[in-house]
């Protein structure tokens, strides 16, 4: 008798669960048919069936990529040239998914879009691996699609390859896959793609993964790797790097969240570094059978906890990373992202960290040229005192600017090392030197500017690009490539398309190829007032619309409202004056009976703050 009411119960949870599923299907139809948007599969089908009219291949030059992130950027396997794939674009207002196809021209400085028969649907936070075989072949798997009110969301699981030479596109149809996800970590270990992590959300629920999988790329089969050890943590958005010449693989950092209680997630920033690797030897050429997971201790000049930030694989087993993002969360609901322009080398071998500053170009043909005047000023009768008086102030004042250079930038140096030697004179100096890159350690801050400028040089002030999360990195021929991002400001999110260059060799400065003009920055905040009503459970219409200026007056009858004195900006008032503002909009809310985020009860303060002034 226990076994068949155990075996109703479960049917009852079954009938439960499917009778949910129903209801939220036939709520979000009603809520989708109110925007005016068709379900998000008729959307991926609209895109299938037009790019099914392009059966002929077309390459066009043209201006570099309008806005977008979360693409892919891809070091070309054989020629001086990059390959850019998918990505969005936020407004604010509305999203924009795209599926073109760039290649980038190192040394002409040229873009070039390519449009080839059978192209996969528009994406973003896919991954992509170039490989050299066959003519040369871009890998592409995952990412996910968003519809243009971004209120659905679907998760790709295909495998995709564009043959660079015959220049069409292939869906790969392997079983073992694995499951729909995006955010994930996708590289090259040898002859497999080694695929960790990343996310699925459909809008109700979500998932994180830790799982791994792998393509045989000879022979076109995916398998779920047997590892044994512990595991890292379920993430998205993490730093995985591989060492081309061996089956390892490293995963640092990342990104996760769980529900604390109804519609409020608390995130993870993960700070961990595992390394996947064989457990026991393995013979040349044949790939592993079993695996391991061992949890590895870093050292040297550790990043802050972040998450966002890129990851690019140079020669010698080292790795670039820049940027990302820290959420410091100012209450249960509301976070402020924190970010970050920093730049950083992993050794892979050693899983030791550096912390980059670049030296500047140091120059010296200027100095030469003054020198060369002076010695010709010698030897003339006519001026010669006076000429070469000239040149020692000239002189003095460039000693001058020199030492107030190195003031301000007391460790002109490469890289920092937290647990660098230290020499006699009480200055870390040690020499990087791997036979690719030679860069200098040292020294510390303290030591004699002279020590680090010498007497034939002059630094100059080092630029570096703005502060940002996922940014794309590519290292091609010794030169690291970084292009774009995006950043938070305040309520708005901005996309840059800003393109920049650095020879690792040299380690000067970042070259920019696109600059980044903030003016032309886009975001579209008109609709976000009343969408984010709406987003937090306004029921009918008159919920769901913004206060206007009579409901405005209404709540401020009576109210004892703060004086602004004659010079006072608005911005500068509503600050002194804030703890009113929010109090009568928590009190319209609640009179409302709307419950509301934090953030947007600040935000109505700030509107009726506003309204108020303007009156």
């Amino acid at each position: 008798m226990g076994k068949k009411k155990s075996d109703k119960k479960g049917k009852g949870k079954e009938k439960t669960a499917l009778k949910t599923e129903r209801n939220a299907e036939k709520k979000a139809k009603k809520e989708l048919a109110k925007k005016g948007e068709d379900d998000i599969e008729t959307l991926i089908a609209q895109f299938h069936a037009k790019d099914q009219e392009k059966s002929k291949y077309v390459e066009e030059k043209c201006d570099p990529p309008t806005e977008r992130s979360n693409m892919t950027l891809t070091p070309h396997p054989d020629k001086d040239e990059l390959i850019m794939f998918g990505g969005e674009f936020l407004t604010g207002s509305k999203v924009y998914m795209y599926n073109d196809l760039y290649f980038y021209n190192i040394k002409k400085n040229e873009w070039t879009k390519v449009t080839a028969p059978n192209a996969p649907p528009p994406r973003s936070s896919h991954q992509a691996v170039a490989l050299k075989q066959h003519g040369g072949q871009l890998w592409i798997f995952g990412g996910e699609f968003a519809s243009p009110t971004q209120s659905q969301f679907h998760h790709f699981k295909e495998l995709w390859v564009y043959h660079i030479k015959n220049r069409y596109w292939e869906r790969i149809n392997s079983p073992g896959a694995p499951s729909s996800r995006s955010g994930h970590r996708m590289v090259q270990c040898k002859k497999l793609l080694v695929v960790f992590g990343g996310f699925h959300d459909n809008t109700r629920d979500y998932k994180y993964f830790n799982d791994v999988h792998a393509f045989n790329v000879e022979d076109y089969t995916w398998c779920k790797l047997d590892i044994s050890g512990i595991p890292p943590a379920p993430r998205s958005g993490c730093v995985m790097a591989a060492m081309p010449d061996q089956y390892r693989v490293t995963v640092y950092g990342g990104y996760s969240k769980e529900k604390v209680k109804r519609d409020v997630d608390k995130g993870t920033t993960h700070v961990d570094m595992t390394v996947l690797m064989p457990e026991g030897k393995v013979k040349d050429d044949t790939i592993p059978v079993k695996w391991k997971w061992v949890n590895v201790k870093q050292s040297g000049a550790r990043p802050t906890p972040r998450c966002g930030m890129t990851c690019a694989v140079a020669p010698a087993n080292r790795a670039f990373c820049f940027g990302g993002v820290f959420d410091e969360e100012e209450d249960e609901e509301q976070l402020e992202g924190k970010f970050f322009n920093e730049f950083y080398l992993l050794d892979l071998e050693k899983n030791k960290w550096f912390s980059v500053n670049l030296s500047g170009k140091r120059e010296q043909l200027e100095r030469k040229k003054r020198r060369r005047k002076k010695d010709d000023g010698a030897e003339n009768e006519d001026g010669t005192e006076e000429h070469m008086e000239e040149c020692d102030e000239d002189e003095e004042e460039e000693e001058e600017e020199d030492m107030e250079v190195a003031a301000d930038k007391v460790s002109n140096m490469n890289i920092e090392e937290a647990d660098s030697t230290e020499t006699s004179e009480g200055a870390t100096s040690n020499m990087f030197d791997d036979g690719v890159f030679q860069v200098k350690i040292g020294p510390a801050l303290g030591s004699a500017p002279g020590d680090q400028l010498g007497d034939e040089y002059k630094t100059v002030k080092v630029f570096k690009p703005h502060p940002r999360m996922g940014p794309l990195m590519a290292v091609k021929n010794g030169v690291l490539f970084l292009y774009g991002g995006m950043f938070e400001g305040g309520d708005k999110q901005f996309t840059f398309k800003d393109f920049y260059s650095l020879d690792l060799n040299k380690m000067e400065e970042w070259n920019v190829l696109i600059e980044n003009d903030e003016s032309k920055l886009v975001w579209d905040d008109s609709d976000s007032s009343g969408e984010e009503m709406e987003a937090c459970g306004g029921e009918n219409e008159e919920e769901e619309e913004s206060s206007s200026d009579d409901d405005i007056e209404d709540i401020l009858e009576g109210c004892d409202i703060p004086l602004r004195t004659e010079d006072e900006s608005v911005e500068d008032y509503f600050e002194r004056t804030k703890d009113f503002w929010i109090e009568q909009s928590k009190k319209y809310f609640e009179n409302e009976k709307m419950k509301v985020t934090t953030r947007t009860v600040t935000k109505f303060a700030k509107e009726m703050c506003q309204e108020y002034i303007n009156r």
